[in-house]
């Protein structure tokens, strides 16, 4: 598995911007938390943020996702026809709406709700229950570990599957940009391979990937781009296979 990530040749990807956040400045009370932030995501890519813990990689989806508001910047988003619209401003599920969804840091299932169950709610924006019964079975066929738990309690899944399931919730949004807050969390390395090959997947079949992840060099080894965010400001930005073999990214980030 280790080998197949390895070996990924990384296409060239077509540079029309679907996210552009500029500026952001994001505080919690008197922490400033985002300092000036600008970023670019492309349609097609798999775009990563990289930084050590609390240098603001969870606020900036957060704040992108609607979660949270920014003190100063824009969020623009560009997947309706070419016409820019903002996202500083709306609501969360107004932000679902327009193709933006998030998977948080932590999975966040609904423990006492069965799999199915959990399903359903990340297609509830889904009016028509034919096109919803075929989102589920893409679902179970993506992850079949789902469809033998679909009954399960959400809560007794292992963190692998609860994973597995809350990236399929967020699939059941058809999201055109998919934002991912450290998948690998707390995971076995086996199960960090999968989840990685299932990103992947995700985004070979259409799907534009912000991957906020601790696991530099497996982030790194899957993206087209990177962001390197310290201390709530962006000091590096280069395409992925560079970073990987930028010093100062692999004495901080990288373990060597």
């Amino acid at each position: 598995m280790q080998q197949s990530l390895d070996n990924l040749e990384v296409k060239e990807q077509p540079a029309t911007t679907l996210l552009s956040v500029r500026d952001l400045d994001v505080s919690y009370g008197a922490i400033r938390a985002l300092h000036g932030v600008s970023i670019d995501v492309n349609a097609g890519e798999i775009v990563t943020l990289i930084g050590s813990n609390g240098a603001g990689k969870t606020t900036l989806l957060r704040t992108i996702s609607g979660l949270l508001r920014p003190h100063r910047g824009t969020i623009s988003w560009s997947a309706e026809s070419n016409n820019s619209v903002s996202l500083t401003r709306l609501a969360a599920h107004a932000i679902v709406r327009k193709g933006v969804v998030h998977v948080p840091e932590g999975r966040q299932v609904f423990p006492h709700l069965s799999v199915r169950d959990n399903l359903l709610l990340g297609g509830y924006q889904q009016p028509d229950k034919a096109m919803l019964s075929i989102d589920i079975e893409k679902s179970y066929d993506r992850f079949p570990i789902l469809r033998e738990r679909r009954d399960q309690k959400a809560g007794t899944l292992s963190g692998g599957e609860q994973q597995m399931l809350a990236i399929a919730r967020a699939l059941m949004g058809r999201p055109k940009l998919l934002l991912l807050d450290e998948p690998s969390l707390g995971l076995a390395p086996i199960i960090v391979r999968k989840i990685f090959d299932i990103i992947r997947e995700i985004n070979a079949g259409g799907v534009t990937v912000l991957l906020v992840e601790q696991n530099a060099h497996m982030a790194l080894t899957i993206a087209h781009r990177g962001y390197v965010l310290q201390c709530g400001q962006i000091v590096r930005s280069d395409a992925a296979a560079k970073l990987l073999n930028d010093d100062e990214v692999k004495k901080a980030y990288l373990g060597g």
